[in-house]
């Protein structure tokens, strides 16, 4: 049993429409967002430390170089052929126009690079960057626009310092959509103040609005954060494992099937990790998830 057997997982749906494997390939394109350079805020999400997704750290290779070592260990593990640059770290609409082309188009460039994913906030998406996402759809890329939105209670987005609520969410999310642009929304369990009410909350504001793929991601306490300041004085405890299964499935199973599910945990290094430990383990939460569904029959 899979998790592609009860879900609409990413690379299935790559699989069907292109004929062959299709990864991301993660991009630090030296970006910064307004909730850390003062334009919003300082200091930005309380837990935010980007080393837990960004394995370029803050001193980047070229994107070309980028894709070409990503290419190296995906075609070593997977065999795939075929590669969506993933702009990850930080916020990736959050430039000048001609800065987000310039980098974008030195992904597209290469030859393997079928297309973009780009990660951001909702408040940094003005209509010049989706027209400009929209020209690469038009040319036959396949393009996707990530929103972290995380959570759709504007009180628990103010404790953590997230610097927008789900007003902008909605406004852009729309505005995407209207121009015929996949949105892919994240959405975190385990936020502060928040169980798997709120989680399911979310997502059914998020399905009543139209999406169309989704990211579960578990809230984990890495090094160099607030939240590890706040969890150090016990402010602040994280999920069980068993409790996160639990609001996956739950939240999967509520999910129209045509819908992408592009990833249904995340994990962090042990290195920067101090909290949850099992957010180190991806295989072991991602088999949990797919025979919590398998008992479920969630097809």
């Amino acid at each position: 049993m899979i998790l592609s057997d009860h879900i609409h997982t990413f690379g299935q749906a790559m699989l069907r429409r292109y004929g062959e494997r299709v990864h991301k390939i993660a991009i630090d394109a030296s970006f910064t967002c307004p909730n850390r350079d003062g334009s919003k805020g300082i200091g930005g999400c309380t837990f935010c430390n980007n080393v837990s997704f960004s394995p370029n750290g803050r001193q980047p290779d070229p994107v070309s170089q980028q894709i070409e070592s990503g290419r190296q260990v995906i075609r070593k593990r997977t065999g795939a052929r075929r590669y969506i640059a993933y702009f990850q770290a930080y916020t990736n609409t959050y430039a000048d126009i001609e800065v987000l082309r310039s980098q974008y188009e030195q992904a597209l460039a290469q030859p393997d690079v079928i297309g973009l994913a780009v990660g951001t906030r909702p408040d940094c998406v003005p209509e010049a960057v989706l027209d400009l996402l929209v020209g690469y759809q038009q040319q036959g890329y396949e393009i996707w626009l990530e929103l972290g939105l995380q959570s759709s209670f504007d009180d628990t987005l103010d404790r953590v310092n997230r610097g927008h609520g789900f007003a902008e969410y909605r406004d852009t999310l729309v505005a995407a959509r209207q121009r015929g642009l996949p949105v892919c929304t994240h959405l975190i369990a385990g936020l502060p103040g928040e169980g798997i009410s709120h989680c399911v909350t979310t997502l059914e504001r998020v399905l009543e609005l139209g999406v169309d793929g989704l990211k579960l991601h578990p809230l984990h306490v890495v090094k160099g954060t607030q939240l590890a300041n706040e969890w150090r004085r016990g402010e602040y405890i994280p999920m069980e494992l068993d409790d996160y299964i639990e609001t996956a499935v739950e939240m999967i199973a509520m999910t129209p099937p045509e819908i992408i599910y592009h990833r249904v945990t995340g994990t962090a290094s042990e290195k920067i990790l101090l909290a949850p430990t099992w957010c180190s383990k991806k295989w072991l939460v991602l088999n949990k998830i797919t025979d919590a569904l398998a008992a479920r029959r969630v097809h």
